[in-house]
């Protein structure tokens, strides 16, 4: 089995002092740097845009793994390679046609995901996996951090992971939303790749370190 990857959500972290923060966060053992966008419309709440990833930039050498909740994603995907994204996540459900939205994200040398509401299913990916570098499955309803994880999701992850083992390409699984010890387990043996933790890491009282262990090798 692969080393599972961390991707703390600085949806969670402290504003004030964010490019701290994104350092911090790469000492305490992060892989991937995630930073939820949104835009207001395709989800309620409204976050940060390229000249806050282009900020961020300086102070890691870790992928900024950028997460784009927001209509008409095409539009920005240069923006946000040129700020210094290495990956972008479009939502399946913003895009009308998703190969041709998978190869514009590399076609700006960065790395491609795809992202699925918690409705959506799995099938909509079908085809995909060739250019496809993370599918990244939604654990709650996207648009606010610290909410409760979707317990039916759990099949969706497992079904996800077969599409992809079956698919035979290697794409990273990244699992988001409402992610914490008491499910990070389970979620692990049902082939998550990658983490996504917002609260877990940034809301809790041990060390950023060792929230990042213990979701990498829960109890």
């Amino acid at each position: 089995m692969s080393r599972i990857k961390i991707a703390p959500s600085i949806l969670a972290a402290d504003f004030s002092r964010l490019g701290q923060v994104v350092k911090e966060t790469e000492e305490a053992g992060a892989d991937y740097i995630h930073i939820d966008v949104m835009d207001g419309h395709f989800v309620p709440n409204f976050t940060i845009g390229p000249p806050v990833v282009a900020a961020i930039k300086p102070h890691t050498s870790i992928p900024l793994d950028v997460h784009l909740m927001i209509s008409e994603p095409l539009r920005l995907i240069s923006e946000f390679a040129a700020a210094g994204a290495d990956i972008i996540t479009v939502h399946a459900e913003a895009v009308q046609d998703l190969k041709s939205a998978i190869k514009e994200i590399k076609k700006n040398g960065v790395r491609s995901g795809v992202a699925l509401h918690p409705e959506t299913p799995v099938a909509v990916l079908e085809g995909t996996m060739e250019e496809l570098d993370l599918a990244l499955c939604m654990t709650v309803n996207p648009g606010y951090g610290g909410q409760t994880f979707i317990p039916s999701s759990m099949d969706k992850v497992r079904e996800l992971r077969e599409l992809i083992n079956r698919s035979g390409f290697n794409v990273e699984l990244e699992v988001d939303g409402g992610i914490n010890d008491s499910n990070v387990s389970e979620l692990l043996l049902n082939g998550a790749d990658v983490i996504v933790a917002g609260s877990a890491v940034y809301g809790a009282k041990k060390s950023l370190s060792e929230c990042i262990e213990r979701l990498r090798n829960p109890e």
